[in-house]
C-alpha cells in the first residue's frame, strides 16, 4: 500500500509541474501584456511597471524565479489589485468556493445514487421513467441556464430565497442545487445501469436464496457493489463541480475563487492567473489521489504495487 501511494504521490507532482509549466508558457506566448500601453500611459511608467513584475526579462529566468516562489507557496503581487496579493485572494476566496463545491458535491453523490438504485428496481416502471427524464435534463441542460432559470422562476417568486449575494445559508441553495444538477443526474444514470449488472448476478440470487431480507440484500450486497464505478468519477466528479462554479459564481454574484479567476483572465493579471489555476490544479490532483486509495480500499479486487491500479 505504502508503495502504491508513493507512486501515485510522485504522479502527481510531476502532474502538477506540467500544468504550471504549460499555463506559464501559453500566458505569457499570448501577444500583449497586463499593461499594454493605450496611448495615455507614458513609455516611462509602462517600462516601470514591466521591471516590477519582472516582465522585461527573459523568459526562462522568470519561469525559475516564479518556479522557486511557488515551492515557497508564494504567488506574488496581484498585478490590477494593489488592495491584496495573490496569496490573500485566494484565501478570501476559496473557502466560498469550497463552501458552493462541497453542497453540490454532497448533494450529487447522496441523491444521486439513490435515484439510479430506484430507477433500477422498478425497472420499466413508473418511478423508472420518472428517474431517467430527470437525468436526461440534468445532462442536457447546463448549470448556468438551470441557474438563471431559478433566478427567474423561483428566488424572485420565494422571498426567503436570495436572488444574488453570499452571506446566509440561504444565499447557497440555489446555486448549489443548480451546480449539483449534471454530477447528480450522471450519477444517477451509472448507478441504474450499474445496479441492474449487478443484481442479476448470481451471489445476489445466493443472498436471497438463504433467505435475507430485500434491503439486506439490496444495501449489503448490491448497492455496495454497484457503487463503484460512482466513487471511481469522483475526482472528475469534483473537478466538474469547481470548474463548473466559474459561471455560478458570476450569475449569482458570489465572491469566490472562480469569479476571481474570470476577472483575473479579462484583466490578464499573469500572477493570479497563475496563482489560481495552481491552486485549483493542486486541489484536483489531491482528489483524485484520494479517489485512486479510497478505490483500492472498496475494492481489495485491486492489485496493489507493480502489477496493477
Amino acid at each position: 500500500m505504502k508503495k502504491f501511494v508513493l507512486k501515485r504521490f510522485l504522479i502527481s507532482l510531476v502532474t502538477l509541474w506540467v500544468i504550471i509549466t504549460i499555463t506559464f508558457l501559453l500566458m505569457h506566448t499570448i501577444p500583449g501584456d497586463p499593461f499594454a500601453k493605450d496611448g495615455r500611459m507614458p513609455e516611462t511608467v509602462y517600462n516601470n511597471l514591466r521591471a516590477r513584475y519582472g516582465l522585461d526579462r527573459p523568459l526562462s529566468e522568470q519561469y525559475v524565479i516564479y518556479l522557486k516562489n511557488v515551492c515557497k507557496l508564494d504567488f506574488g503581487e496581484s498585478m490590477k489589485s494593489k488592495a491584496e496579493n495573490v496569496n490573500q485572494m485566494i484565501a478570501r476566496g476559496a473557502p466560498v468556493s469550497g463552501q458552493l463545491g462541497i453542497q453540490a458535491f454532497v448533494i450529487s453523490i447522496i441523491l444521486g445514487p439513490a435515484l439510479g438504485s430506484i430507477a433500477a428496481l422498478y425497472q420499466n416502471k413508473f418511478p423508472d421513467y420518472l428517474m431517467m427524464i430527470l437525468a436526461i435534463i440534468g445532462i442536457s441542460v447546463p448549470s448556468f441556464v438551470l441557474g438563471t432559470l431559478f433566478i427567474q422562476f423561483i428566488a424572485s417568486k420565494v422571498s426567503f430565497l436570495p436572488i444574488a449575494g453570499w452571506g446566509t445559508w440561504a444565499h447557497t441553495i440555489l446555486p448549489s442545487i443548480a451546480l449539483s444538477f449534471m454530477p447528480m443526474a450522471s450519477s444517477a444514470r451509472i448507478m441504474r445501469s450499474s445496479m441492474l449488472e449487478v443484481l442479476g448476478q448470481d451471489y445476489i440470487k445466493t443472498a436471497k436464496s438463504k433467505g435475507l431480507s430485500k434491503f439486506r440484500v439490496i444495501m449489503g450486497h448490491a448497492v455496495r457493489n454497484a457503487i463503484l464505478p460512482i466513487v471511481s468519477q469522483m475526482g472528475t466528479t469534483i473537478s466538474g463541480l469547481l470548474t463548473g462554479s466559474f459561471v455560478i459564481e458570476k450569475i449569482f454574484g458570489i465572491p469566490g475563487l472562480g469569479n476571481f479567476f474570470v476577472t483575473s483572465i479579462i484583466n490578464r493579471d499573469y500572477t493570479l492567473i497563475m496563482g489560481t489555476t495552481i491552486f485549483y490544479s493542486a486541489i484536483l490532483i489531491l482528489m483524485l489521489l484520494i479517489v485512486d486509495i479510497l478505490y483500492v480500499v472498496v475494492d481489495p479486487r485491486i492489485k496493489l504495487g507493480g502489477e496493477s491500479s
